[in-house]
């Protein structure tokens, strides 16, 4: 028996963000028997707006917060048995900043096909209208919490975009994103430039790139917002 194919399924960054999926996303959704989600809820309910008819009881589920060696093992036997299966994020490209990027390295493994299929990224939305270095770019994810050692991964960060006119991307959690701007308005030289997108795809969508010293003086609250934040020249 030839061994089912994995396709990675393109979620929502936001809740109004609907023109940003692909057309094709329930043709995709058709062709999965099994799915690995990040939040199954969340999933099941944004499965249901795009496909009416579809009887969430006819699939195979499982959530993914954290990937374990039992979902590893159901996830090689379900493509060992030919089923194709479906991994989608809470928000995003999966396997972007994603935990389906382990399912997504055993598919390799194993030698099953794997189906990217792209919709919003929220970092690759900001870097495109950030005006910043696009050929060269890192994501780093979160940053350390602790002050002293945030304020020295900023630092570092801020001396490789000078050298290497490298992009610095990064995420927080969004009741610490004020605490974050904060930092590196504090931490980096006035003519570095930051970016900040925020609540991409979404009504109130924002993506603004200046200097520490416009942010000083132009700080916006960014407290449960949705946000990511660029450095670069």
């Amino acid at each position: 028996m030839s061994l089912g194919k994995v396709f990675l399924l393109p979620m929502l960054l936001h809740e109004e963000g609907w023109d940003s999926i692909p057309s094709d996303i329930v043709k995709w959704i058709k062709g999965c028997d099994a799915f690995f989600v990040e939040n199954e809820k969340t999933t099941r309910r944004y499965f249901k707006k795009l496909w009416r008819e579809m009887v969430i009881e006819e699939y195979v589920w499982h959530a993914i917060h954290k990937v374990e060696a039992e979902q590893i093992e159901s996830f090689r036997e379900l493509l060992k048995a030919g089923k194709n299966i479906g991994i989608i994020s809470e928000a995003g490209c999966a396997g972007v900043a994603d935990p389906g990027q382990i399912l997504v390295g055993i598919a390799q493994e194993i030698g099953a096909e794997v189906k990217p299929y792209v919709g919003p990224n929220s970092i690759l939305l900001a870097l495109m209208a950030s005006g910043m270095n696009g050929q060269l770019f890192q994501f780093h994810g979160y940053l350390p919490i602790d002050n002293t050692e945030r304020k020295k991964k900023i630092q570092a960060l801020e001396q490789d975009m000078r050298t290497r006119n490298c992009t610095q991307i990064c995420i927080e959690t969004p009741y610490r994103n004020d605490q974050l701007l904060d930092a590196i308005l504090q931490s980096c030289h006035a003519s570095t430039k930051i970016c900040i997108g925020v609540d991409l795809t979404g009504p109130s969508e924002w993506i603004k790139t200046g200097t520490v010293d416009y942010w000083k003086k132009n700080k916006p609250s960014l407290h449960k917002k949705l946000a990511v934040f660029l450095m670069g020249q």
